[in-house]
């Protein structure tokens, strides 16, 4: 097996240099760590993490607790954080927590087992009541999403309400007047979901249209893209006029695409469509996807980069740094699923 001292002689720097790198030492110069970094991989050099805690008391591993990774955000978030990490010579455990309480409150008892030296952690089943578990948990934690929030814990999330009205605003400018919106929740109060309808409602009440109830897709059973062929179906078979849909995530977005084009409905002629997340597939599903980027990248880049400064400080949760709060920037990608605007 490599040693640290393969990987310097390898990258033609000194051990040290090697062991700051893989610690998250910030002041080594980029051209460096991407040298050592490059050798760490050629040579397939495996940290020992337990001694690495032994001598340094950090693992040089933060968790990453995400609903699941089946669902494409998740997943691409996942990809974004990994590679976050791995500029700043970090490497990341992360627990699929499956959108349930218990698998939520165990990923936040993983780094009290002493594997991780901080948590990026996204909730889905835990709630603003449960606030109060996320105190003084004594490690640094970052949070991720609206599910919940803390004026003790750092946190990090996208502007779902002006990226849903946004989406709405685009189609209302083409001159959509009846525009159906997929991913409601039924058990959903402040997630997500009730963001994204928020947004969705203050384009319309700006416009002077009245939500017609019949345009409300639900999709209870998940944001995948078999429940948006569902909830548009439902919609559809209401007898609701459809000129314009706004769905939640892209996954849905391309259920509903489907399942409107199986009933002879022409994207975007007869029906603009409007997806969230700007996951890969939204670039090649056909017609192509117009989405909301709600800034992926750059939440998983602010998460790690704040996490790495918590962990450097020796604060954890409810530590005497001040929380930060910070709402990532949003844009509208237009693509072939809505009309093109002039200009």
């Amino acid at each position: 097996m490599a040693t640290m001292a393969d990987v310097a002689r390898h990258a033609g720097v000194s051990v040290k240099t090697v062991s700051n790198v893989l610690s998250g030492y910030p002041h080594v110069r980029d051209t460096t760590k991407d040298r050592v970094l490059a050798s760490v991989d050629a040579l397939g050099y495996e940290i020992n993490v337990t001694a690495k805690i032994f001598r340094s008391g950090r693992s040089g591993v933060v968790g990453l607790a995400v609903p699941e990774l089946g669902q494409p955000y998740f997943g691409e978030l996942a990809d974004e954080i990994l590679a976050a990490a791995r500029r700043h010579g970090l490497h990341v455990l992360v627990e699929p927590t499956g959108f349930t309480r218990e698998g939520e409150l165990e990923a936040l008892r993983i780094p009290r087992r002493g594997l991780v030296d901080g948590l990026i952690f996204s909730p889905a089943a835990l709630v603003q009541d449960d606030a109060h578990l996320l105190d003084a948990l004594g490690y640094p934690l970052v949070l991720l999403g609206e599910q919940m929030f803390s004026p003790s814990v750092d946190h990090v999330t996208m502007r779902n309400i002006d990226g849903a009205r946004a989406a709405t605003d685009l189609l209302l400018d083409a001159g959509r007047r009846h525009i159906a919106v997929i991913g409601m929740l039924h058990a959903e109060t402040a997630g997500s979901a009730s963001l994204r309808y928020a947004g969705y409602q203050q384009a319309l009440e700006a416009r002077g249209i009245e939500v017609d109830t019949r345009l409300l897709g639900w999709a209870d059973l998940g944001w995948h893209r078999a429940n948006g062929a569902r909830a548009m179906a439902d919609v559809l078979d209401s007898g609701a006029p459809v000129d314009g849909v706004v769905a939640f995530n892209d996954a849905l977005a391309i259920g509903a695409m489907y399942e409107l084009q199986s009933r002879g409905r022409a994207i975007p002629q007869d029906v603009g469509v409007v997806g969230f997340d700007d996951i890969e597939d939204s670039r090649y599903s056909v017609p192509t996807l117009t989405t909301v980027d709600p800034g992926r990248r750059e939440i998983a880049n602010v998460a790690v980069d704040i996490l790495r400064r918590r962990m450097h400080e020796g604060l954890g949760s409810g530590g005497h740094g001040a929380p930060v709060l910070y709402l990532a920037g949003m844009r509208i990608v237009e693509r072939d699923s809505t009309p093109r605007r002039d200009g």
